[in-house]
């Protein structure tokens, strides 16, 4: 029988990856982790190609046991991690042994962690992904007593001198301030806002406890659209800053609908977006402007550090003789 890993404590968690490529043409939310870098480098961490299935879990606490030995890494908000009542670190390879329990509690500052384990497990997929759609019933949230199968059992990871686990990969980690500060674009109706539109950059807006991943509900001083008329339906991206008529901005997020009616003053940048995935309801953010040439260069630069990371995950795990999956 294949090994598994059981959950014990579930608190919120879903199995998840990064999302539906090209499928909105047809309608489906992109879905996928709200963090993408702490994900996709939990996944590099472990050996593993960055789409694999990995656990999101979202500010609760949660406990797994595996069946066999197997290698985890944790990234995301920082939270306090223990293997076996053991502490561990975060956002570095942690090996387990078969029957140990691994905790992942208080998490604190953001909203989400992400467990990702050495050639990852199987997963129900629907058009590409594995990432929960609501809408659709598929990809519910795990709850205590599920398994996931193992695909990979790692063999034991000693020190050869000291008989310790010796990890040191310094993974590109997300800030988590006390006021986030999230890059945004110029959106297609920014024209619409007049001088209002600078009320985006002046004042921090407060995330309400009505924030989901489909979208985060800010209050604030809202800029107004001084055009008139009607702004019809269209394609929206993820991370469209929508202005409706009330007192709230909407900033779109990866569960968001395909379509929508608001004017959009801004868009959120690659790297904004998951900065805006861990942002707890009550904390304040403040948006910057960025030029398409600097969202680019953001982007371009975290996503050269997790290839980094990517180039020393490898000569350590070769060193070490860590198996690497097959689709890595």
């Amino acid at each position: 029988m294949a090994d598994t890993l059981t959950i014990r404590t579930a608190g919120i968690v879903t199995v998840q990856d990064l999302g539906r490529v090209g499928r909105s043409r047809y309608g489906l939310p992109a879905g996928g982790a709200a963090d993408q870098h702490s994900a996709r480098v939990a996944n590099v961490l472990c050996g593993n190609d960055d789409r694999s299935p990995l656990l999101e879990i979202t500010a609760l606490d949660f406990a797994c046991v595996p069946s066999g030995d197997i290698l985890i890494a944790v990234t995301g908000a920082p939270a306090d991690v223990t293997v076996e009542g053991v502490v561990r670190p975060q956002w570095e390879p942690v090996p387990v042994r078969a029957g140990e329990t691994v905790r992942v509690t208080g998490i604190r500052r953001g909203l989400r962690v992400y467990l990702a384990v050495l050639g990852s497990f199987e997963a129900d997929y629907l058009q590409g992904s594995c990432a929960p759609d609501t809408i659709l019933g598929f990809g519910p949230a795990l709850r205590g007593g599920d398994t996931l199968v193992l695909r990979t059992v790692c063999p034991p990871v000693d020190h050869p001198f000291s008989r310790i686990p010796l990890f040191r990969l310094n993974a590109p980690l997300l800030p988590f301030p006390a006021t986030w500060t999230i890059d945004v674009t110029d959106g297609p109706d920014r024209a619409e806002f007049g001088d209002t539109g600078s009320r985006l950059f002046d004042a921090p807006f407060t995330v309400s406890p009505r924030s989901n991943h489909i979208g985060l509900r800010l209050q604030g001083e809202v800029p107004r659209r001084v055009t008139q008329g009607e702004v019809l339906s269209r394609g929206v991206p993820i991370g469209a800053v929508e202005v409706p008529a009330g007192d709230e901005l909407l900033v779109l997020h990866r569960g968001r609908g395909v379509t929508a009616g608001y004017p959009v003053l801004a868009v959120v940048t690659a790297t904004g977006l998951s900065a805006l995935g861990q942002v707890r309801p009550g904390q304040t953010i403040r948006f910057r402007h960025r030029t398409l040439d600097q969202a680019v260069t953001a982007h371009r630069a975290q996503r050269g550090a997790v290839d980094a990371l990517r180039a020393r995950v490898r000569t350590v795990f070769d060193a070490l003789k860590i198996p690497v999956p097959a689709d890595s």
